[in-house]
């Protein structure tokens, strides 16, 4: 099993010094959500997105990480962004608070189920009935180099497509069709999907999955 409190000190320091890399698709986003939107960037980190957001006109952005470090790094690179410092869900806005939220490369960096599915829950809890959630993680991958690094995790982690890299980070790829199945039972359905090439902040590429996904209306 993964011990939390090392995954948190983890993002605290070592992981706090990254340059991300996963990239936003703009104009996918766009397709779906209007520049006036009230956008959560949640794992925000520094801020890397949100910036992106603003300064491409998306006017209502806010990032909230659990990583003090990243949000303290994101303030000073950034200022005037809303970042904030949310150590676990649930965040403190209202249910149906946000009109579309960005979970970029997060689930890869939360290796536990029952860590995932409150990160799933909490953003269909913030989405108003209608909302768009754009999600774009990593994906099992195929090959072989990456097949032995799941299969070395095997005697510690909890789900197939964890591993280790050599700094001490631990994170997760992704089950695509169990994940599509989690966002289903929380009231989302798909309305677009992609794959394409993208590096990693340990200088490796993948194939990644970006899904924009509609919360379905409030069940009676």
């Amino acid at each position: 099993m993964t011990d939390p409190e090392r995954l948190r000190r983890y993002w605290e320091t070592t992981g706090a010094g990254h340059t991300f890399t996963h990239p936003l698709d703009a104009g996918l986003l766009a397709r779906y959500v209007s520049p006036d939107a009230r956008v959560l960037d949640y794992g925000c980190g520094y801020g890397r997105l949100t910036a992106r957001l603003a300064a491409l006109g998306w006017s209502r952005v806010r990032g909230v990480d659990v990583s003090a470090a990243l949000v303290a790094r994101g303030r000073a690179e950034h200022p005037g962004l809303a970042l904030e410092h949310v150590a676990e869900p649930p965040l403190p806005y209202p249910d149906g608070a946000f009109d579309a939220a960005l979970l970029f490369a997060v689930l890869t960096c939360v290796p536990g189920e029952r860590d995932q599915d409150r990160t799933l829950a909490e953003l269909a809890r913030l989405l108003r009935p209608g909302g768009v959630l754009y999600l774009s993680d990593v994906p099992l991958q195929d090959d072989e180099e990456h097949r032995a690094r799941y299969r070395a995790a095997r005697p510690w982690a909890e789900v197939y497509g964890t591993f280790r890299i050599p700094d001490g980070g631990v994170f997760r790829h992704q089950d695509p069709a169990r994940l599509r199945e989690r966002l289903g039972a929380l009231g989302f359905e798909v309305a677009e999907e992609h794959r394409d090439p993208v590096p990693t902040l340990d200088g490796r590429t993948v194939t990644r999955l970006q899904l924009v996904a509609r919360r379905g209306p409030d069940r009676p």
